[in-house]
């Protein structure tokens, strides 16, 4: 039977902290806010057009000059540095069915609509990136399909340690 979890990824060890946060199923902003005892904002930090690239077109079935709408952001708990550095990118032909509203929530959490009354099919895979251990997830919601990444940054590394 393949281990749907493993322990490396890339010859890198995946702290067993980190672990059960990278596969875990549901909303990631529930998660932080439990987390943070109920301390959790978003910070946006740049919003921009841009082609799909080869591996994320494939990814979501999409053609591969398709431009998408990215929102990059920084996520917070209960401490000053940020926890998580999320991208979400949004193809043009899920901003023009219900999937637009994603575009106009400002500081809002992705998290909040998307699981509102909802458990979206979702493709995960982990990979490590320069800045971290970094979750990506394809989610199908309401015939929408986009890319929610969660890179987890240091600081959320000590704290979890820590708690």
């Amino acid at each position: 039977m393949r281990n749907l979890r493993p322990n490396r990824i890339n010859g890198r060890e995946i702290p067993k902290e980190l672990k059960k946060w990278l596969y875990a199923s549901g909303s990631l902003t529930q998660q932080l806010t439990d987390l943070g005892g109920g301390a959790f904002h978003v910070e946006r930090t740049k919003e921009h057009y841009q082609r799909l690239t080869m591996k994320d077109s494939r990814w979501m079935n999409m053609p591969i000059h398709h431009i998408a709408w990215v929102r990059e952001t920084n996520l917070y708990g209960g401490e000053e540095q940020p926890w998580v550095k999320a991208k979400s990118i949004f193809p043009i032909l899920s901003l023009q069915k219900k999937a637009r509203l994603f575009k106009h929530i400002r500081n809002k959490p992705i998290g909040w609509f998307l699981f509102q009354r909802t458990n979206p099919a979702c493709q995960r895979r982990v990979i490590y990136l320069e800045e971290g251990w970094t979750r990506q997830s394809c989610y199908t919601w309401h015939g929408c399909k986009f890319i929610v990444q969660e890179t987890f940054l240091p600081a959320f590394e000590q704290f979890i340690r820590q708690h």
